[in-house]
């Protein structure tokens, strides 16, 4: 680069830059020109991601600063201790550029990698606080992989709610609602975060595992005396819906028109009760065929059911592709409504999925809903004789009117009964509000244009005013939002 130039240029270049800054003396100053585009503002410094999602029901629920994309779940699980170790490998997007993060486990962890880097890690309370080397920036991908163990069953239970974390006389079922994920794999654990999930558990070689979506490999050798069982959900998952059951089980599988059907029973069952359990969840593609005449296609590619050997067990759960069916359904013979009613959610609850808890009506709701629409079809009640003779069956001093489905609370008032029959109740009131042509519109529009993703009540309730073009405000308010028996049943 030359240093020196000809003194006759340096004086030409002064002259012209003097003409150029001063201006003419006695004429107005002209007004510079604002630059082309402003100046660069800094990046905002990294944030400790929230340690919540902001549930209004839950509010330690889920983690803030991140979107998960797909877990990948590797267990290995020794039924007599009751110990589970694991490694689980988490991808997700960063929403904000985070120096810490969080994730939701309550088995203690030993080390995390971020991106193939070590991070500090600090566990309480059933949060598992993540300090990468570096800070992680916005709108980059992250892959965190937890290993961890424990067992599940040690886990502290939570006032008024058990263990969801299930013993039984050969192994164990994972099954649980609003919570399971924590106590056997590390996640963003709300229905608001969906992902893709890989689950690979290595056993006793002498029993099986089941869980959700395809089975790709198993039993497959995994070491003396174990095996090793590989599945995978292609479809969005919330992470309560991700279960894993592990025991002595019969399986069944065959081919329908909705993909492959694989059901699994509990050796260990009554012989009756298995008998009438097989002769309900059996009925699967029959019922599914029936839904989704009304709700439009069946949402996924698995179909199924799983029975374990699990009296304590007091409810059964929509687990997506697959259902828990407690045995105590099927103590006094067969039962094709709670099969009717946990497929309903695979649509309502698993397809679309609630964006907060207080919009439970949206799974529960629903899903008794169409165990009434089940009945009115196959020659029973009608819908609307049946919400008749439910509201009867509860006078106006009865507590059950003071839980308003469209809003809750939280803890135990989430699953109150209230919420599945008035829930119920209220869609019967909003089909007569506006007709069967565009209720039953609606409902299909929900399921399909929302399929894989999150709804809100209001969001429901402004599609089927959109739908109908009428106001059912007051409706809505009455059935879903007031503590207080309505003047009269729908019908």
């Amino acid at each position: 680069m030359r240093k020196w130039v000809l003194v006759g240029s340096v004086l030409a270049l002064a002259l012209v830059l003097v003409a150029l800054v001063i201006p003419w003396r006695g004429a107005p100053s002209a007004p510079r020109p604002a630059p082309s585009r402003p100046p660069s503002a800094a990046a905002p410094p990294p944030v400790v991601g929230a340690a919540s999602i902001g549930d209004p029901y839950f509010p330690q629920a889920g983690d803030g600063g991140y979107d998960v994309t797909g877990y990948d779940i590797q267990v290995r699980y020794d039924p007599p201790t009751d110990r589970l170790e694991g490694h689980t490998t988490i991808t997700a997007q960063a929403t904000e550029s985070l120096s810490r993060f969080d994730l939701d486990l309550r088995l203690p962890a030993s080390a995390v990698t971020v991106d193939d880097q070590p991070a500090a890690i600090h566990q309480d309370a059933g949060k598992l606080e993540i300090t990468p080397a570096a800070p992680v920036q916005a709108g980059t991908p992250m892959t965190v992989r937890v290993d961890y163990a424990g067992v599940p069953s040690g886990v502290p239970e939570e006032p008024g709610m058990p263990s969801p974390w299930v013993r039984t006389p050969e192994g164990a079922v994972a099954v649980g609602e609003p919570e399971i994920a924590a106590w056997w794999y590390p996640c963003n654990d709300h229905p608001s975060d969906k992902a893709t999930f890989m689950i690979t558990a290595t056993v006793p070689a002498s029993l099986q595992v089941i869980s959700n979506g395809a089975l790709l490999g198993g039993p497959e050798p995994a070491g003396p005396g174990l095996a090793r069982w590989r599945w995978q959900e292609s479809e969005p998952m919330a992470t309560y819906l991700a279960f894993i059951a592990i025991g002595n089980y019969d399986i069944v599988r065959r081919d329908t028109r909705f993909g492959l059907y694989l059901a699994a029973y509990d050796r260990g069952l009554d012989p009756q009760v298995a008998q009438a359990a097989r002769a309900s969840v059996e009925q699967t593609p029959q019922v599914l065929e029936f839904l989704s005449g009304i709700f439009g296609p069946y949402p996924f590619r698995q179909l199924g059911g799983v029975v374990p050997d699990a009296p304590s067990l007091g409810f059964s759960l929509e687990d997506q592709t697959r259902p828990v069916y407690s045995p105590a359904f099927f103590v006094s013979g067969q039962d094709v409504s709670v099969v009717v009613h946990e497929l309903a959610h695979q649509w309502f609850g698993d397809s679309v999925s609630v964006r907060h808890w207080n919009d439970i009506w949206l799974n529960e709701g629903f899903a008794t809903y169409a165990q009434w629409l089940y009945t009115e079809r196959t020659g029973g009640l009608s819908a609307a004789q049946t919400a008749a003779a439910a509201y009867a069956r509860h006078p106006a001093d009865d507590t059950f009117w003071r839980i308003p489905p469209g809003a809750p609370g939280g803890g135990a008032e989430l699953l109150n009964n209230a919420v599945y029959q008035r829930g119920a109740m209220a869609l019967q009131a909003l089909r007569e509000a506006v007709g069967d042509q565009d209720f039953f519109a609606s409902l299909r529009a929900w399921a399909t244009e929302r399929a894989g993703r999150n709804g809100s009540v209001p969001d429901f309730l402004a599609l089927l005013k959109h739908v109908s073009g009428k106001n059912i405000d007051d409706v809505a308010q009455t059935w879903l939002f007031t503590p207080a028996r309505p003047p009269a049943p729908p019908g």
